[in-house]
């Protein structure tokens, strides 16, 4: 785990900043219908930071990491990663931009069941038209870093629900993206194979330079990590 400390949501890291988000606003709207889910999100992470998001269910975390990811866009409100407004490039450069700077574990793994676990980790630098020999030696080194030497070339539904999320992560590292988000990772595992998850990950920070975002209903978990904030009325609070 990082050194860094920060007091507030808003605070400015000491270390380089990587992602800056400023008042971000989220409403959906349907027929009659408005719900706001984001109501002036600020946030500000440094490079190599680990900052868990706690809240009550249907709070917005989610919507939250997926704008952070710019898997969706804010109703407002800017967002800035490494320095860069990623909501001004259209949907196409979005996704080719998405793709090498940000990496995803979900609390369901979302591997595709009809290739291995080697080839699922290779998949986002296939996308990217990467070398296949060197992404190949890539993904291999990454399996082996999270104990998966022995089972490159099992399919999805050969592997045990901890070796699934163990693939997703190798995954979700194999670009060497400077943003790493993770849904509720180690909320469809059991306890011990949770924290095996976990600990993982925080390796994985440590080893890459990871800026970690980790969405958990965990409190135990949250506390390990270098910063905790809670999402409650739409907003970031620090702290559980």
């Amino acid at each position: 785990m990082s050194d860094i400390r920060i007091d507030a949501a808003m605070s400015r890291p000491t270390s380089p900043l990587l992602l800056e988000a400023t008042n971000l606003r989220k409403d959906f709207e349907g027929g009659q219908h408005h719900l706001q889910v984001l109501d002036g999100v600020n946030l500000s992470l440094a490079q190599g930071e680990l900052v868990a998001i706690v809240g009550s269910s249907g709070t917005g975390k989610t919507t939250l990491l997926h704008i952070l990811g710019t898997l969706e866009r804010p109703s407002t409100g800017s967002l800035l990663l490494q320095g860069e407004d990623v909501f001004a490039r259209d949907d196409k450069e979005l996704s080719a931009f998405r793709n090498r700077t940000i990496g995803f574990v979900f609390q369901f793994h979302h591997l595709l069941p009809e290739f291995t676990a080697l080839e699922n980790v290779m998949m986002p630098g296939l996308i990217a038209g990467l070398d296949k020999k060197d992404l190949s030696n890539e993904a291999i080194d990454l399996l082996a870093k999270v104990g998966l030497a022995s089972r490159l070339h099992h399919k999805v539904g050969e592997l045990s629900g901890g070796e699934q999320q163990r693939v997703a992560l190798a995954r979700a590292i194999i670009m060497k993206p400077a943003l790493l988000l993770a849904d509720e990772p180690t909320g469809n595992l059991d306890t011990k194979t949770g924290l095996r998850v976990f600990d993982l990950i925080g390796e994985m920070n440590a080893a890459f330079a990871l800026t970690t975002v980790m969405v958990t209903h965990n409190h135990d978990l949250a506390r390990r990590m270098d910063r905790c904030l809670t999402l409650t009325d739409g907003k970031l609070h620090s702290g559980l």
